[in-house]
């Protein structure tokens, strides 16, 4: 049966009565975001894009953190740089990191051994490049409970660090085992990292 123009319309104004009942949503803003006086912006969704890794008790000072309890630090990467990464084995302008840190629980409902994440974050610091806003195209901001943070100065141990350790453009994909691979395939590893992956580690 062939349908008159009045049945076309009737459909035609269900559909669109039907996708006003659709739930809209906000995508997560994919670049960074600052406010007038130079702060960064938390980037609130970050727990939505690419997951990377999780370290636990993990310390680049040979004397280790003493804090009295122990710690996961998990890492998450904006999905657009994670693509670009994927396919040229490097971080695009406007990547972000985010490391989140939180509290290891040993005791709680069943378990009986090891640990597990706490509910609540005990800092948050992203890693983030902005080569028109940055001299050294890389930045670190630390956040506690605010949702704004000032920039982590370059005099801090963690630009050297980076600098002279990490595997790819000053991060460290070593500890991205998901991205290392890449980082090979693609020859983006750097030549300091190169050198350390050559030492045997010390024990």
């Amino acid at each position: 049966m062939i349908p008159t123009a009045k049945t076309v319309l009737l459909l035609g104004l269900l559909l669109i009565s039907w996708t006003d009942f659709l739930p809209s949503r906000t995508e997560p803003s994919p670049k960074p975001e600052y406010t007038a006086d130079a702060q960064l912006k938390l980037p609130e969704h970050y727990r939505e894009w690419v997951y990377l890794t999780t370290g636990f008790d993990m310390s680049y000072n040979p004397a280790g953190m003493q804090m009295g309890h122990h710690m996961f630090d998990n890492v998450f990467v904006n999905p657009e740089a994670y693509k670009a990464f994927v396919a040229t084995g490097t971080w695009p302008d406007k990547t972000m990191l985010v490391l989140e840190g939180r509290r290891a629980e040993g005791k709680g409902s069943i378990n009986q051994k090891g640990n597990y994440q706490s509910g609540e974050t005990m800092g948050i610091e992203v890693h983030i490049k902005d080569e028109a806003r940055f001299p050294g195209k890389w930045a670190f901001f630390g956040f506690g409970d605010e949702k704004t943070a000032k920039m982590i100065q370059t005099t801090a141990d963690c630009y050297s660090c980076h600098a002279s350790h990490a595997a790819v453009d000053t991060t460290f994909v070593q500890f991205y085992p998901t991205l290392l691979p890449i980082a090979k395939s693609k020859a983006t590893l750097s030549p300091a990292y190169l050198k350390e992956a050559e030492t045997p580690a010390q024990k």
